[in-house]
């Protein structure tokens, strides 16, 4: 029998690969000619690209880790109030980054004061100022300077930000929540979900089936309930939410079967259930088809159930057979996340402000070597993110 009590090395190991995918699917848009299974399938298309499956195991690994770290500091001594302090606080950091990181993309020069890549800059960088992990020995009033400092920032950029037309300008509003916000919303339905129900599988089962249901009505003809959706629907974020219980789900069920010397057995039962996920996926795909930007139930079931596969895979070479020396060169990405998901913005913004003369040619941009550019890129801002992990430098939200 084995028995795990420790940390699940495993849901780091995911972590870690599904950001290193998600810097190389994003970079993977400046290129052209890339393979088509590659790239998320455009809008109408009735398919499933690896970039598709990127954000859905996000959404699943920030369920993986709710039980965890919830229950790690309650073991603490973390109250319950200061719990759900924290749960709002993360999701609040997550809506604010999101919401400017889209406001970034409607962002329109001409009738603004400063360029829509200087406006991508100061905000990521004063995301940095906001959210860092400032060394523990400095005063408090130090750490609340740098803070403010990125706080005036944010509000200057909303201040001056400007959208539309020079005829028409609009200012910051909430197009959609981004990337980051969407994780948010996910992470507060789950977080608060799991507070409140603990490891009772039954219902947090029939919380899943609920979001489920989002995405099986969104995507059908009830157009008359959809009003009604988008209000029940937190942050609009619907079915996405089921991805973070489906996480949460298994790990209260891999912990309790390892808990009794029976993590074999548990991830033998949940590689049954990847089939049955992946089935049940192409049974709904009259709803929608299987479609990342239309959230239709089949992508969420197929999804879902290869991400259950990962678990299953990393659960057995990460923490039954303890091999952990392959993941090390990546791990900061999977420790460390939001540090290393904000950096290509960082490039970004200043590759765009210094001009095209300083960009690859564009046989480095085109095809095999587009793809192989986009890997190496990826890896190079793992690589960079532990850099700055061991010179303290790392955000935590």
């Amino acid at each position: 029998m084995t028995r795990i009590t420790r940390r699940l090395a495993s849901i780091d190991a995911f972590r870690a690969l599904t950001m290193l995918f998600m810097i190389f699917v994003n970079d993977l848009v400046l290129d052209s000619n890339i393979p088509a299974w590659l790239e998320h399938a455009k809008e109408g298309e009735d398919r499933l690209g690896f970039a598709d499956t990127i954000f859905p195991a996000f959404l699943f690994i920030v369920g993986l880790s709710i039980p965890l770290a919830i229950r790690q500091g309650l073991e603490r001594g973390v109250s319950r109030a200061a719990t759900v302090w924290n749960i709002l606080r993360r999701t609040l950091a997550l809506l604010v980054m999101g919401f400017f990181l889209v406001n970034y993309e409607e962002y329109t020069q001409e009738p603004a004061l400063i360029s829509q890549f200087g406006f991508l800059l100061i905000i990521t960088i004063a995301f940095f100022f906001i959210w860092l992990v400032y060394p523990q020995g400095w005063p408090v009033w130090r750490k609340w300077l740098f803070r403010g400092i990125g706080i005036a920032a944010l509000v200057w950029m909303a201040c001056i930000f400007k959208g539309g037309t020079a005829e028409h300008p609009v200012g910051m509003k909430a197009h959609w929540w981004g990337i980051l916000g969407l994780i948010g919303w996910a992470y507060l339905t789950g977080a608060l979900l799991y507070f409140f129900i603990g490891n009772r599988l039954a219902l947090l089962g029939l919380f899943f089936l609920y979001f489920l249901g989002f995405a099986i009505a969104e995507s059908s003809d009830w157009s008359a309930a959809k009003p009604i959706l988008h209000y029940l629907s937190l942050g609009g974020s619907g079915g996405l939410s089921a991805f973070t219980l489906a996480g949460v789900m298994t790990t209260v069920f891999y912990k309790r079967m390892s808990g009794k010397g029976k993590a074999e057995k548990g991830l033998l039962t949940l590689a049954v259930w990847v089939p049955v996920l992946i089935v049940a996926g192409f049974i709904l795909r009259p709803f929608g088809g299987i479609a990342k930007l239309g959230d239709t139930p089949s992508w969420i079931l197929i999804c879902t159930g290869i991400s259950v596969a990962c678990v299953v895979i990393l659960g057995y070479v990460v923490d039954l057979k303890n091999k952990q020396d392959w993941y090390r060169l990546i791990l900061p990405a999977g420790t460390v996340t939001l540090t290393c998901y904000l950096l290509p913005d960082i490039h970004f913004a200043i590759l765009k402000l210094l001009g095209e003369s300083w960009r690859l040619p564009s046989v480095f941009r085109t095809g095999v070597a587009g793809v192989a550019k986009s890997l190496v890129f990826a890896f190079l801002i793992v690589l960079l993110t532990g850099v700055l992990e061991k010179r303290k430098i790392k955000l935590s939200v």
